[in-house]
């Protein structure tokens, strides 16, 4: 859950429940995350701050992003 007037900056929540997610195993490696557009809708946020929790895990190595295709949870050997 998403708290817009808690601490944390917004991306930085979405950034740790999509990293929960990776972590559950949800996602598995090589599979594609949810678009920007799907998380905005999903959670009520703005597109940027789709994009920049992405960025943030990208940062994390738990993604990896293929242009024109989407982004992808990274294998778990980090290859």
């Amino acid at each position: 859950m998403i708290e817009p007037d808690g601490p944390v900056p917004i991306y930085l929540q979405l950034a740790e429940i999509l990293a929960e997610r990776i972590q559950r195993g949800e996602w598995p490696p090589n599979r594609p995350i949810p678009s920007e557009t799907q998380l905005t809708q999903e959670f009520g946020i703005a597109r940027n701050t789709a994009r920049k929790a992405i960025a943030v895990l990208r940062e994390r190595g738990l993604v990896f992003t293929v242009p024109q295709r989407g982004t992808y949870v990274s294998p778990k050997d980090g290859s």
